[in-house]
């Protein structure tokens, strides 16, 4: 398989204009003289955050190409989505849908999504405690090993919500071995629990942030093999809830998200500077930090890793997609259960 990884156009400068010049976009910045151009063959996507204008001519253009947009709040919450027209094979759906509709087929899947988190996640924090001072090397530890005794369970499942319920045990685990890694600059607090609605701390904000990052990487390529995005087999459905979007995120969260955090805030790229208070407690990055985890994802999208089920190195950036064309080829038929990326 041969895919350009191509690059998502990011805006946050609020009061931006986006309009189509002919194949490209045009962006124009306030304040700031003269316009710049994109080749539009150059773009996979394009993410606005804020109040960020974009023409109608090249939304149409946009969703007539099956490029997607994706509107943000300031703070990198996910607020919607434009695709164009459903795309990939009819058939494909329609066994998407059948297995969900069966429950042995759909609890098969979840369990190996949540297999596969949990794996990687124990590779977080292996490679975390090898550099570890003594004490929070032992806590790294003792995290690690009371993940392994998860899986087992996870096998031995019969229904849902017992996968559900260990998932929620294990990212419990994970998060507590978690904090023992943090080493964020003076002024940023330590991270003691995942907090989402809302983040109320600078670690939590940065991980909610690269959540939403995450989260438009997987739904477009689940939209790209031809995919019905909303309907999952871990995650419960519900209106505009992308359940399968959510479902293919978990094996990715420990390993492209919370380790990019992670690195972040350890290497001190990111500092107290970089996040503000919000009304209500609420805690989010300011735009210069965005900018520059925005940056930093980019370059991080181009990091190779090994894929054992596809024999070779794939970008960070193509995962979920070849993730999609796993899960297509066991809905298919092709493939006898669904096999999860872990990193190695």
């Amino acid at each position: 398989m041969s895919v350009e990884l191509l690059n998502t156009l990011h805006v946050q400068t609020q009061g931006a204009d986006l309009r189509l010049d002919e194949d490209s976009v045009r962006i124009h910045l306030p304040g700031v003289p003269g316009r710049r151009t994109l080749p539009l063959r150059r773009l996979d996507g394009i993410v606005v955050y804020g109040h960020v204008n974009l023409s109608t001519e090249l939304i149409a253009r946009c969703a007539q190409d099956g490029r997607p947009i994706t509107w943000m709040s300031r703070s990198g919450q996910f607020q919607g989505r434009l695709d164009g027209s459903a795309r990939g094979n009819v058939l494909l759906r329609h066994n998407q849908h059948l297995a969900h509709a069966d429950p042995e087929a759909a609890l098969a899947i979840a369990k190996n999504i949540v297999a596969g988190k949990i794996r990687n996640s124990r590779w977080v924090l292996i490679r975390a405690a090898r550099d570890a001072d003594p004490t929070p090397q032992a806590q790294i530890r003792s995290a690690v090993t009371d993940l392994a005794e998860t899986l087992p369970a996870v096998a031995e499942a019969t229904s849902l919500d017992t996968v559900r319920g260990i998932e929620g045990n294990a990212a419990a685990i994970y998060f507590a071995g978690l904090r023992h890694v943090l080493r964020p600059a003076a002024g940023i607090p330590g991270f003691t629990r995942r907090e989402r609605r809302p983040p109320t701390d600078p670690v939590n904000a940065l991980l909610s942030f690269s959540y939403g990052l995450l989260r438009g990487l997987v739904h477009g390529a689940a939209e790209q093999i031809g995919l019905d995005p909303y309907i999952g087999y871990l995650h419960g459905l519900r209106p505009g809830k992308p359940a399968l979007a959510l479902d293919l995120m978990e094996e990715f969260r420990p390993v492209l998200a919370d380790r990019f955090a992670v690195t972040l805030l350890n290497r001190r790229q990111l500092r107290p500077e970089h996040f503000e208070d919000l009304p209500g407690g609420a805690v989010q990055l300011t735009e210069e930090g965005r900018k520059l985890v925005i940056a930093a994802w980019q370059e991080r999208k181009i990091q190779a890793w090994n894929h054992p089920i596809a024999g070779r190195q794939v970008p960070a950036g193509l995962l979920p997609m070849v993730q999609c064309r796993i899960l297509a080829r066991h809905l298919r038929g092709d493939l006898p259960g669904y096999l999860p990326w872990t990193a190695s």
